[in-house]
Formats: C-alpha cells, structure tokens, sequence
C-alpha cells in the first residue's frame, strides 16, 4: 500500500486520460471544468434573466458529478493520501524564484502568492482578484478552460481548442518571465 502515497508517474495520468477521452468520445460527451459554472448558475434559475443561462442544465449532471468527486477526491488525497512533502522543483525554478523574492515552497505552493497572509495584503489581494477575474473572463472567450480544450478540444482535432491552447502557453510564459518579476520584485 505505500506505492500509492508516491508521486505517480506521468504516463499513468495520461493512460487515464486517454480512457476517459475515448469513453467520453463514445458517448458524445465533451469534458470541460469550466463549464460547471453555466451549469450551475442555470440551475440556480439565472436562465430567468440571462438567454446564456437558459438551456437544459440536466443534461450536465453528469459533468456536476465530476466536479464534485474531484473536490472530494482532491480533499482525500491531501488528507489522507498526501506525505506532507514540498513539491519538487528544479533548482533553476528555485533560483529565479528566490530572485523575485518568493522562498522555494514547503508545501504545494508558494506561500507568499497564496498563503493566508498574503491574500490580506493589498498586493496579495489584488494579484488574487485580478487573477481570478482574467481566468474567469478568459475561460469564458475561449469558450473554455485549460482543462477543456488541451484535453478534450485537442483529442476531438479542433482547430480553436489549438489556438486556445497555443494562447494559454503563451500567457503563461509571458506571466512567468515578465509580469510575475514585476509583481513580485
């Protein structure tokens, strides 16, 4: 039973991956994370005010379903699964990290951009605020998320899932090597 509170490899994701896609493909399902959110604002009647929210919201419980088991899933593997171990990164990342000021992590993530303490602080609140508000309006244009058009636009060979994709590598190399030294030095 130890193996299973080691890091898997990654090829053990992707075989996983590639099964759910080709269930999903079968059934004429497409994954998308992002789009529990519509799902769920039309359940909650927003489809009385907005025409985007008026469409049948159950025949997306099975996408709901997923949602639900990943944050249950998420919370049993840190609570019970989880050694308590920073993630492993190169000490290149850890260098260019200490150089903008952020220690390397000692747990999942960096506690100067999303530690409590943090997040109470003008800059911490704002990069959180300003963040969540580009993911939020940028899922919505792309008519996507990350999730959703690298996993199941790419494997279903739509040509907007690979510019949305394309776009999301570049903004995160633009975040990581030009803004995020800004912000943060």
């Amino acid at each position: 039973m130890e193996w299973i509170l080691q890091p898997w490899p990654w090829h053990i994701s992707g075989i996983l991956i590639v099964l759910i896609m080709l269930f999903l493909i079968f059934l004429g399902r497409s994954f998308g994370f992002s789009s529990n959110l519509r799902t769920i604002c039309s359940a909650c009647g927003a489809g009385k005010t907005a025409k985007f929210f008026d469409f049948n919201w159950k025949s997306q419980t099975w996408n709901l379903l997923f949602l639900v088991g990943s944050i249950i899933g998420g919370f049993i593997s840190f609570q019970f699964l989880s050694t308590g171990e920073a993630v492993q990164i190169s000490e290149a990342t850890i260098q260019d990290l200490q150089n903008i000021g952020i220690a390397a992590p000692e747990g999942l993530q960096p506690m100067e951009i999303y530690g409590t303490e943090s997040a109470f602080t003008l800059r911490g609140f704002l990069v959180l605020l300003i963040g969540g508000l580009l993911i939020g309006f940028g899922a919505r244009y792309a008519g996507g998320c990350t999730s959703g058009h690298a996993i199941s636009g790419l494997s279903n060979l739509q040509l907007p899932s690979l510019v949305a994709v394309i776009g999301f590598f570049i903004g995160g190399l633009v975040m990581t090597h030009l803004l995020l030294p800004i912000i943060f030095s």
